[in-house]
């Protein structure tokens, strides 16, 4: 949700036809699982298995398949703006990098439909590492391959939990909710002296 849009409202809706449960239901039994998939505990399979046994439907693999399928499409919306300060930073020899809490068949479609993804120095997948932010095992991580010092590292999330994990080793952090209100924050972080605007 920074780099990335909200979700696709026509994959979630294919999940709700697939599964055929109330989209309530479904997703409270998509979100009580989502972490153990991130965190590399269960693959995209095994997550909608367990789905499908807590909802007690009978899904064969073809319906399990087209889950994963679906479920990875719904998370490939892009923020085109945050994209195109991505690309202004590299310009000005800003290292960048991408710290993601998401699960092994997500990672897989969207190294197919995001060749964008190879113009970061870093990619820190959760499901790799078995971390998930907001542990900060999975920052230190991340500073040891960018190769920058935390106070010189700045780290934008859209959850506040998350922020206030980097924060807490010393990097700076902002919470992304839009384009412009973020270009509002570095000037008021006085970042825009060091950093182009997106």
């Amino acid at each position: 949700m920074v780099l990335s849009g909200p979700p696709d409202p026509a994959a979630h809706a294919e999940l709700v036809r697939i599964t055929g449960l109330p989209a309530e239901q479904l997703e409270k039994l998509y979100w009580a699982d989502r972490l153990a998939f991130d965190a590399g505990e269960v693959s995209g399979q095994e997550f909608w298995r367990r789905i499908a046994r807590e909802a007690g439907l009978k899904l064969d693999e073809a319906a399990i398949e087209n889950l994963v399928r679906w479920d990875s499409r719904m998370w490939m919306t892009v923020n085109g703006r945050m994209l195109d300060w991505q690309r202004k930073l590299k310009e000005h020899g800003v290292r960048t990098g991408i710290i993601s809490n998401l699960g092994d068949t997500v990672h897989e479609a969207m190294m197919h439909e995001f060749p964008w993804l190879s113009r970061f120095d870093v990619l820190v997948w959760s499901y790799q590492l078995h971390l998930i932010k907001p542990n900060a095992a999975i920052y230190r991580y991340a500073l040891e391959r960018l190769g920058t010092l935390a106070g010189e590292t700045l780290f934008i999330d859209d959850k506040q939990a998350n922020v206030d994990a980097a924060i807490a080793i010393g990097m700076k952090g902002l919470v992304f909710t839009t384009v412009d209100k973020l270009r509002a924050d570095l000037i008021a972080a006085g970042l825009d002296t060091e950093l182009p605007l997106p």
